[in-house]
């Protein structure tokens, strides 16, 4: 009997050592943007805090949305929304509100991306990367200065030409800006005017694409069009004939960030993660390494010149002052959008 007694709590403590261990670690769950934070981070947090992070990666804010709505404990303590998504999840309740004490190093974000109209008070996110959405142009192929406007795109000199980004809201908006509209609009007879407008350019779109955007600008597959000046930026450092223009009617600025679900298990380790990448030395790294626009000024300061300052990467502030932050938009209103956009790609 004593032998069996032995044997079991042997496999007892075999058991409830690794489980024991298991549950005094410390982890943070991350819900992100596929590439928007290189494992390098990741190992430098874990060996400097002996946090556990663990990382899924989505490809759109809506994969990310449905998850956290279709379980109350997903189990995540960071998800990454863009804009507009930032103001849908905190007018819906699922996100935290930040105790900013605990963000010792909120202060190096740039003012411009503070107190946006998605987020009026910066109580809910904390902006990460940003963009801006303009027009892409191979000046072996068309001359730059000939084009200045989102209604330049019309021109039938582009017939069959034009890559644009396969993603409804920024198809619209560019419609809006070109009849005069908001980008965020929601009048049923606007949202109406921006498709049958957008119907008359289908005639010189020759590919939609979001994930291959750089790969087609390097190439010369499309040579004039809709891009993210990220994506120009990162395609113009292998072709030089790339060129990005603001367009004159304005554009939409988009900004990914980081929040914390109200439901998260680990906040304490969640703040730790956020304000880690907020140092303005983890920025730059995160900005060189992957191409994107960060909105930590002190990080963007401590760039290499040729990026810090290039028009295209980092545009000035007065031209920002043409831009329209997203923000989200009623279901009704949603619904519309995409009912004329596949209307729109079945007359394509």
């Amino acid at each position: 009997m004593k032998t069996i007694l032995r044997r079991l709590l042997c496999i007892l403590v075999i058991i409830f050592v690794p489980l024991t261990a298991l549950a005094g670690q410390k982890i943070v769950n991350v819900y992100a943007w596929t590439g928007e934070i290189p494992d390098f981070v990741v190992r430098m947090f874990e060996k400097k805090t002996g946090i556990k992070v663990n990382i899924a990666t989505y490809e759109n804010n809506e994969i990310m949305y449905s998850k956290l709505r279709a379980a109350k404990n997903a189990g995540y303590d960071i998800v990454m929304p863009s804009s507009y998504f930032v103001d849908r999840m905190r007018r819906q309740g699922m996100l935290e509100k930040l105790d900013k004490t605990r963000l010792v190093n909120l202060a190096n974000i740039n003012p411009q991306f503070q107190n946006a109209a998605y987020d009026p008070q910066s109580e809910y996110s904390v902006p990460h990367f940003w963009g801006v959405t303009g027009i892409f142009v191979n000046s072996n192929y068309f001359a730059p200065e000939s084009i200045k406007k989102w209604s330049d795109l019309w021109d039938e000199r582009f017939y069959n030409q034009l890559m644009l980004l396969d993603d409804t809201r920024e198809i619209f908006s560019m419609a809006l800006l070109s009849l005069g509209y908001s980008a965020n609009d929601h009048d049923p007879e606007h949202i109406k005017a921006a498709y049958l407008k957008l119907k008359e350019l289908m005639k010189n779109v020759k590919v939609f694409s979001t994930d291959t955007v750089v790969s087609i600008i390097i190439d010369e597959d499309a040579t004039v069009g809709m891009a993210w000046n990220g994506d120009t930026f990162k395609a113009s450092q292998d072709n030089h004939n790339v060129k990005f223009i603001y367009p004159q009617e304005g554009f939409v600025i988009w900004v990914d960030t980081f929040a914390i679900p109200t439901n998260a298990p680990h906040k304490d380790a969640a703040y730790e993660f956020i304000n880690f990448i907020l140092r303005p030395d983890i920025g730059k790294e995160i900005a060189i390494s992957t191409g994107f626009p960060t909105a930590n000024l002190a990080a963007q300061k401590l760039l290499p010149p040729e990026i810090r300052d290039n028009p295209t990467a980092y545009p000035s502030k007065e031209v920002l002052r043409h831009g329209q932050f997203q923000t989200d938009l009623s279901d009704d209103t949603l619904a519309l959008y995409e009912k004329y956009w596949e209307e729109l790609k079945m007359s394509g």
